[in-house]
């Protein structure tokens, strides 16, 4: 049994932290709105400066796998974490609010 939770697109809350896990290419390309970026292999030496451990973080990358390995990396440190089902593809799908460098229609990568 996992120590973090999975929840739908559908059930973040308006407003979350959401935590990117993606490449720099992926996350340029389209990302969920207003989504901090911290790519999965760079979260163990970044998390403790970057991460603010009274946060719930929704993590998301394309599919749900990183994501997934994130948020069982940050529960076992002590963080509020949930899996983003689906990823960046079902946040896409279901219509959710997204954003692309340089104001280019985002896509997910």
């Amino acid at each position: 049994m996992s120590m973090y939770e999975t929840v739908t697109v559908n059930d973040v809350p308006e407003g979350a932290a959401i935590l990117d896990v993606r490449e720099d290419y992926e996350f340029e390309a389209g990302r969920a709105a207003g989504a901090q970026h911290l790519p999965l292999d760079q979260l163990p030496e970044r998390f403790d400066a970057e991460l603010d451990p009274d946060t719930d973080y929704y993590v998301i990358c394309r599919t749900g796998g990183r994501s997934a390995r994130a948020a069982e990396f940050l529960q076992a440190r002590g963080f509020s974490a949930f899996n983003i089902a689906g990823g960046s593809g079902a946040w896409l799908e279901a219509g959710k609010p997204m954003e692309a460098d340089g104001g280019a229609e985002p896509i997910v990568k």
